[in-house]
Parts: C-alpha cells; structure tokens; sequence
C-alpha cells in the first residue's frame, strides 16, 4: 500500500502520568486494527515525558477518517487527564517511503 500523508501527534505527559500515557498509547493499537487506511502506526516515546503518534495513510480521506475515529476521540476525551498540554498535531505529506 502506498502512503501520501501522515500524522505527528507530538504528547506530554502530566507529571507522574507518564504510565497511564503508556497504557494508554498501548491500547491504541487495538482501536486503529478496524482503520484499513492506518498504515503504518507507530506509539513511540520520545523523552522522560515526551511521547508521539506516528502514522500514516494512503490518501486525506484515510487520514480524516482516523482523525474523526476511536483514537481521536479517545485522545479528546482523556487529553485533559493524561497531557500537560493539548496534543500538537502536524499533518506531513510523504515525499518518499519505504515499507515492508
């Protein structure tokens, strides 16, 4: 599958979160299985408290359809508890990639 556009969701962790951040980003992965247009994904830490959501799809459509999806709306609805401040989200275009 080739992908076109991708997302960085760049998280910080509320001090002494740092481990419902990881649960939570681990339970990620099960809600984007049923997203087809989700490839790759990637939960990854970053820092001692920093932590992002790497991932990518083949077209806009894939990638609004994620973001309008069960992990969107897990990260909205736990932002406030789990992050320091809100999640930043970039959108990438891919110019090049490689995959399995």
């Amino acid at each position: 599958m080739a992908v076109t556009v991708g997302l960085l969701v760049t998280l910080e962790a509320q001090p002494g979160k740092e481990a419902d951040v990881e649960e939570f980003l681990n339970a990620g992965r099960s809600l984007v299985e049923d997203e087809p247009a989700t490839y790759p994904w990637f939960a990854v830490k970053l820092g001692p408290t920093t932590y992002a959501i790497v991932d990518f799809f083949p077209d806009d459509a894939g990638r609004t359809a994620h973001l309008q999806g069960k992990v969107g709306q897990a990260l909205g609805e736990r932002a406030a508890e789990l992050f320091a401040k809100p999640p930043d989200v970039a959108q990438l275009d891919v110019l090049a990639s490689k995959l399995a």
